[in-house]
């Protein structure tokens, strides 16, 4: 969102053409999974390779997801990554210089777990209201957040999550939507303040989105935050389905949609890297 700008006046905006956006300073990307990396939901060798690349040519390269933290652990282990973010920010994994992972909770334990219990609480208070609510089937694997399915394997259609949306809020839980489910958290954290907490603890730095030398990726409600802090906000093509209702649209726009538009990020990202860093890198 530009300066000065409202939150009406941003909805609906018009991104610029990815080829527009000035990546010859970065030196990490910062991306959503579902609808980002991931494809009609699954992760095509391509993308894998993408990530691979891009983390071959040098730069970091971060996941950042609603996903819960048993996805988290296996994404951090397995994809050429330096860290992952899961539940909306709730908490995050880190690998050390040995490989060793490390995780970081955002609030301490008692807080974490009142809310949590509060939580549960209120979610299933507003299923028994709205017909064929469930929780997404991951959910059991969530330490922080919980998530409403209404895009993975149940179809509630967007007046569904909207009257879930709706009722979490009403009861003072964070509700919002990714491009499968409704997150619905308590506690003080989403995806930019955590990649703040992230930025610090990993590296030692205090981001800065809007210097330029990171790039965020994403395509749903739950990316609002981070298109609004990132100069090099970059919605893949399938965004467009929430721009006239997103909080904060991305500053650019891929031409291919979920994990082809990803793919089409890092072949933009590569061919700006200096030879000498790149080196060995086919795009």
């Amino acid at each position: 969102m530009k300066a000065g700008a409202t939150k009406d006046e941003a909805k609906g905006a018009e991104p610029r053409p990815l080829r527009q956006a000035d990546l010859s300073h970065v030196q990490g990307v910062f991306t959503d999974v579902d609808g980002t990396l991931t494809t009609g939901h699954k992760l095509r060798s391509q993308t894998v390779r993408a990530l691979e690349q891009l983390s071959a040519s040098g730069l970091r390269v971060v996941l950042v997801s609603g996903r819960p933290a048993g996805w988290g652990e296996a994404w951090a282990r397995q994809l050429p990554v330096d860290g992952v973010i899961v539940e909306n920010g709730g908490l995050f994994f880190l690998k050390g210089k040995k490989g060793e992972l490390r995780k970081v909770y955002l609030e301490p334990p008692a807080e974490r777990l009142a809310n949590r219990q509060r939580l549960e609480a209120e979610v299933h208070r507003v299923l028994a209201q709205v017909p064929g609510a469930r929780l997404s089937v991951d959910s059991r694997y969530t330490e922080v957040d919980l998530a409403v399915d209404y895009n993975e394997e149940a179809r509630l259609g967007d007046a569904g999550a909207s009257a879930i949306e709706t009722l979490l809020r009403a009861r003072g839980v964070t509700a919002v939507r990714s491009s499968v489910h409704v997150n619905c958290w308590l506690g003080r954290f989403d995806k930019l303040s955590a990649s703040r907490r992230f930025a610090r603890v990993a590296w030692g730095e205090k981001l800065e989105p809007a210097d330029g030398r990171y790039v965020y990726a994403g395509d749903s409600f739950n990316d609002a935050p981070m298109f609004q802090a990132f100069k090099l906000g970059v919605g893949v093509a399938n965004v467009r389905a929430v721009l006239n209702r997103i909080d904060a649209p991305p500053a650019f726009i891929t031409r291919a949609p979920e994990g082809r538009g990803f793919e089409e990020l890092a072949r933009a990202l590569l061919a700006r890297r200096r030879p000498s860093r790149s080196r060995g890198v086919s795009t």
